[in-house]
């Protein structure tokens, strides 16, 4: 299992999405499904997908959130057909960001909000090496914008195994960019690539929940450390989620919650979805409580 799993929140979509994003990108399938009732979103759908290799997780829970450029998937191709196949299908129904063509750091390129508004970036790759198909990108911009190195540093710090893999920065012609800031930077967290970069240019959308990042714990002790480590917004914590200082959210989970999630026996799930819906941070000890309670008559 990846350590961190990008999660993605959908009104009523998530299925939809799930079909459509397995069937557009090759060696991809929908590991599970599961519904969870007596939210206070009703019921909520839940999915696990596998895009190339890499998992990602969806969300149907009501129009709360909207996707943002803020955070967007960048596809590392092989070839120039590959990005033309992949563009025509996820631009389907949206709109183009950066359109389709040759730039300066690639021959193909393109950046596109698909028909949900989520944000794809494919790019031909020619020589260099592709480690990992598809890159979360958080692009760090109006308030938060020139603290894209503050949190290289930040994450490198809360996270075991991080490492920096490149950072080019803006110089001076770059404006409206500041002289020094993040142009583009890969780090590594936990196994996982994501990019980073700073951007001065006037937007209208920063972070928000529609994409969160799901840190995986498999004892109590992870989770009240990645917890105390991360959140800096009380009033953001629920249900496992949290905001960090930059305003990104995080969801904490316990790996064991998986497991319960994928019960077919709904008195167990309700149990369960009762317990975590009081909690803030998840306790491990009183999900598992709730998961066997009553074993005889469940």
């Amino acid at each position: 299992m990846q350590t961190i799993t990008p999660h993605l929140w959908f009104d009523k979509e998530a299925k939809e999405a799930a079909e459509l994003y397995t069937s557009i990108f090759k060696h991809s399938k929908i590991k599970n499904a599961a519904t969870l009732h007596n939210t206070p979103s009703g019921s909520v759908d839940l999915l696990t997908i596998e895009l190339m290799g890499q998992e990602f997780r969806l969300i149907s829970a009501g129009p709360l959130f909207k996707f943002t450029p803020a955070v967007s998937f960048l596809v590392a191709c092989d070839t120039k057909n590959e990005v033309d196949a992949l563009w025509n299908e996820l631009s389907k129904g949206g709109s183009a960001l950066m359109e389709l063509g040759e730039y300066p750091f690639s021959e193909r390129y393109g950046w596109t909000q698909d028909r949900y508004g989520l944000s794809w970036q494919v790019m031909f790759m020619g020589d260099r090496k592709i480690e990992q198909k598809i890159t979360p990108t958080l692009m760090f911009v109006g308030e938060q914008c020139g603290k894209a190195e503050d949190a290289i540093k930040f994450y490198g710090s809360v996270f075991h195994d991080a490492k920096i893999d490149h950072i080019l920065r803006y110089g001076k012609d770059d404006k409206p960019d500041k002289e020094g800031t993040i142009k583009h930077a890969g780090v590594s967290l936990e196994g996982e690539h994501f990019a980073v970069m700073d951007s001065a240019r006037a937007h209208n959308f920063t972070f928000n929940e529609a994409i969160s990042f799901m840190v995986h714990c498999n004892t109590q002790e992870e989770i009240d450390y990645f917890w105390s480590k991360l959140s800096a917004e009380p009033k953001a914590e629920q249900c496992g989620w949290l905001k960090d200082k930059f305003g990104l959210s995080w969801q904490i989970v316990p790996t064991v919650m998986d497991e319960m999630l994928q019960d077919k026996n709904e008195k167990k799930l309700a149990r369960v979805t009762e317990a975590f819906l009081k909690m803030k941070k998840f306790d491990i000890a009183k999900l598992k409580e709730a998961y066997g309670q009553d074993r005889s008559a469940a």
